[in-house]
């Protein structure tokens, strides 16, 4: 029988097929203007200024990764204020404006840079969404672009992986401009055999065909950037796992979650995957509620998901009580269909049982 192509192997491949489409504005190139429809937070930013280095952040209040990340800007943002960088936090194809104005509120302290909407005027999309994600071909948020004293943009990715090493260099007008502009027009030439490999890993997990999986992954490691590359391991985890390899995975993930200890995200995936992917006949419990545990304290305790999370592999573990305690938390954080969905969960760990997940 064929094996069903994992969701993490899915959202891979997704991510690597959407970074194929072709862009027009790239590293190296000069930002395009600043097209906000209000300022909900902080002065207005007129223009870029030669002695200011700027961080866009494209965020919205649904996404539930974007609340992850916030606090990170945040500490950059708090880091840096004094050196001469803007922070810009971009709300983009936002579902209700009214709601974002009380979302910086709830976050108080973590959120404490400037905040503004999209110009939806003349643009139903939204003005920036437009000459900004779009041109760049960033179709997944939170994105974050960052702009040199020169006003071209340097950098383009998650701001989880925008580190305060990177910043320096910029605000110190010794970053290689030139050279990240050479590496971003490769991966750009690279983007065609990316979906190839792609399609290929895809087309190994349905046979099973895990050699090739391996060779592929090999072959994707050579040409795809450095900030994608967890991405990988984790396909690798997948590979070992299918292969029952039990060890080398779990090793795999321990190591992929050390190397990246501020990636709230990345943990919380690692540890979900060990807890409730599948077919797997062991699962590392304690490495679970380790990694589960470090996402927490990557995400600042902010967020409900990860909550979630250790506290069902807490559940796990026979630690009832602290299952509890933790779920409540995910409860006391969440909104709409999450919360209800997290406050069925508290009731089941009440009960002594292992909730149920969604097909």
């Amino acid at each position: 029988m064929m094996s069903q192509m994992p969701a993490l192997l899915a959202g891979f491949v997704l991510a690597t097929t959407a970074a194929a489409q072709e862009t027009k504005l790239k590293i190296g190139d000069p930002a395009p203007k600043l097209q906000v429809g209000k300022w909900v937070q902080g002065e207005p930013v007129k223009g870029f200024d030669s002695d200011k280095v700027y961080i866009v952040e494209f965020w919205a209040t649904w996404c539930g990764p974007c609340r992850v990340s916030i606090p990170h800007l945040n500490e950059l943002h708090e880091q840096f204020k004094d050196k001469g960088l803007v922070v810009i936090g971009q709300d983009v194809w936002e579902r209700d404006e009214s709601l974002v104005e009380p979302f910086i509120k709830k976050m108080g302290d973590q959120m404490t840079y400037r905040v503004a909407l999209d110009d939806k005027s003349k643009e139903e999309k939204g003005a920036m969404a437009v000459t900004w994600m779009e041109a760049a071909g960033q179709n997944g948020i939170p994105a974050s672009f960052l702009v040199n004293k020169q006003g071209k943009i340097a950098w383009i990715g998650h701001p989880m992986s925008l580190k305060p090493t990177l910043i320096e260099d910029v605000l110190a007008d010794r970053y290689d401009l030139a050279k990240a502009a050479a590496e971003h027009a490769e991966q750009e030439r690279n983007k065609e055999k990316q979906m190839e490999l792609s399609r290929k890993l895809s087309m190994s997990f349905r046979n099973e065909d895990w050699d090739e999986a391996e060779k592929v992954v090999a072959e994707l490691e050579k040409i795809i950037p450095e900030a994608a590359r967890s991405g990988l391991g984790m396909v690798r985890f997948q590979i070992l796992a299918s292969r029952k390899d039990y060890d080398g995975a779990f090793k795999l993930a321990n190591r992929i979650s050390e190397a990246d200890l501020d990636n709230a995200v990345l943990q919380n995936q690692i540890a979900w995957t060990i807890a409730t992917k599948p077919g797997l006949e062991k699962r590392d419990l304690a490495l679970a509620e380790k990694i589960a545990e470090r996402g927490v304290k990557a995400s600042k305790g902010k967020d409900a998901n990860i909550l979630d999370t250790l506290a069902r592999v807490q559940f796990m573990n026979g630690k009832q009580a602290e299952a509890v305690q933790t779920e409540q938390k995910a409860v006391d954080l969440a909104e709409g269909e999450a919360k209800e969905k997290f406050a069925e969960f508290l009731a089941s760990y009440k009960a002594g049982k292992l909730p149920d997940l969604d097909e």
